[in-house]
């Protein structure tokens, strides 16, 4: 299901990689209640090509006070990436968030112990972002084909006219030479008119890809909450505009809303595209607890269709699930792909800043009932009236009850729907409890594949744990 990842753990930007037989996902690593991104070392996790629902907890690959220029550990590490190189060892690139070059650490395995390698630089020793006519390296995405190695990186926000775009630039057998470049692949907002890429220019987040003949070059656009994607023929020019591949607030989907109206509060995107025998699939992550600095890795399926055409999917619960989640069981409420009131509001504010007490948040408590750290419960807190919380999608044989478990000063009740904007199928009054309480709700849902709105209608703010699907 959506979050991949235990529901405490907070792994955004996620670049995944198969490697002999497994994936491994590469990210940067919040923290819960973090007042920055990115505030922890690099973590890794992995799974079997053939159950990306197995995954396995591989440990602190890489440390930020391992960096010559971050012993004190003041700068966090950005989102980063890993190539294979040709020696068969494999490279970590990443850029620190106070400094404008790309370091690199190395390991004899995708998820050993990395140990920091050295900084990409010219043939004279300057770094690369240090140079004359530089402009800062940001998110390094990297692909190796024989000796030679595409680094990919830039940050444009959307009013700079002194960045100018995705940059490209080609790197030696050693990893960290450059042979060529940078030079710009895709156009920044102040450098766009007139191109396919208008209204969808470069952000951030760049992650490359080479399928079928075509690299793939998705994007965070200057939009933020999307990820879109390029195609060329080559590495280094001729990328194409193709369109959108996911959105974290579903903006564009229009199958089941109107597809300006944001089901999810969203913002920043990156994510990667990864092949394995289940497929295709797009990483991105969402964002928890009303901030920008608490966000977690999903994935949703795609199609690539034969000229290499990728239709924007929407977010799910399903994640990797082989067809759809069963339409019996219980299930945590953390794993909303749909979070919204009557207001619409498609992002969680600026870096810094919280969503409002009129917007819902998915959040965790971190103590047990001691008082000590160590119990985690995620759920979903602050469902004020006409909050609704959505799943998607259940493979439903017929269900006559859904129980849910609430808690909160709250006076109203519970609705349940299936669909986004229809009636209620069933509903339970609730009232103030300062403990998981359950409530059981009939129904008669038939046969069929259905989404599930849980709504809040009343006084107080409701906090929603789980809810369980009984049927015939």
């Amino acid at each position: 299901m959506n979050p991949y990842l235990p529901f405490s753990e907070y792994i955004p930007d996620g670049e995944p990689h198969l490697f002999d037989g497994r994936v491994y996902v590469y990210g940067s690593h919040d923290r819960f209640g973090g007042n920055a991104y990115c505030l922890l070392d690099y973590v890794c996790y992995s799974a079997p090509e053939d159950d990306l629902t197995s995954w396995k907890y591989e440990g602190v690959i890489y440390e930020k006070t391992q960096d010559p220029e971050n012993k004190d550990g003041r700068m966090c590490l950005y989102a980063p990436d890993v190539t294979k190189g040709s020696d068969g060892r494999y490279y970590l690139y990443y850029v620190l968030d106070k400094v404008s070059v790309v370091s690199v650490a190395v390991c004899d395995t995708p998820a050993g112990k990395y140990e920091f390698y050295g900084y990409v630089h010219y043939s004279d020793g300057v770094r690369l972002g240090e140079g004359e006519t530089d402009e800062a390296q940001f998110d390094p995405a990297v692909i190796t084909e024989g000796n030679v190695t595409y680094l990919y990186g830039g940050f444009c926000m959307p009013d700079n006219k002194d960045r100018h775009g995705a940059m490209v630039t080609v790197l030696g057998r050693d990893m960290l030479t450059v042979l060529d470049g940078p030079q710009f692949v895709l156009p920044s907002k102040t450098n766009s008119k007139g191109t396919v890429f208008e209204d969808h220019e470069y952000f951030e987040a760049p992650s490359i890809r080479k399928i079928d003949n075509l690299y793939y070059l998705v994007y965070s656009s200057v939009v933020q909450h999307e990820l879109c994607y390029a195609t060329s023929e080559s590495p280094v020019e001729h990328f194409k505009y193709r369109g959108v591949i996911v959105s974290n607030n579903d903006i564009g989907i229009g199958t089941y809303k109107p597809p300006v109206k944001p089901a999810a509060y969203g913002a920043n995107n990156h994510g990667g595209i990864v092949r394995t025998k289940l497929g295709d699939h797009i990483f991105y992550h969402r964002h928890t607890n009303g901030t920008n600095f608490s966000r977690q890795g999903c994935i949703e399926r795609i199609e690539i269709e034969p000229d290499g055409r990728i239709e924007q999917v929407e977010i799910t619960s399903e994640g990797v699930e082989v067809g759809h989640l069963r339409g019996k069981g219980v299930y945590p409420a953390y794993i909303a792909c749909n979070l919204f009131t009557h207001e619409d509001c498609a992002y969680t504010g600026a870096p810094g800043t919280f969503l409002g007490p009129e917007y819902p948040r998915i959040t965790q408590d971190f103590t047990d009932e001691k008082g000590e750290e160590g119990s985690k419960t995620s759920y979903i807190t602050n469902m004020v009236n006409g909050a609704t919380a959505g799943y998607k999608y259940f493979d439903i044989k017929g269900v006559t009850q859904i129980s849910v478990w609430v808690r909160g000063y709250t006076t109203g009740e519970v609705r349940v729907r299936t669909s986004y904007d229809g009636p209620a199928i069933g509903s339970a009054r609730v009232d103030f409890q300062n403990i998981w309480t359950r409530y059981d709700i009939k129904c008669d849902i038939g046969e069929g594949v259905y989404p599930l709105y849980f709504e809040y209608k009343g006084d107080g703010a409701l906090q929603f744990l789980k809810f369980e699907l009984k049927g015939r």
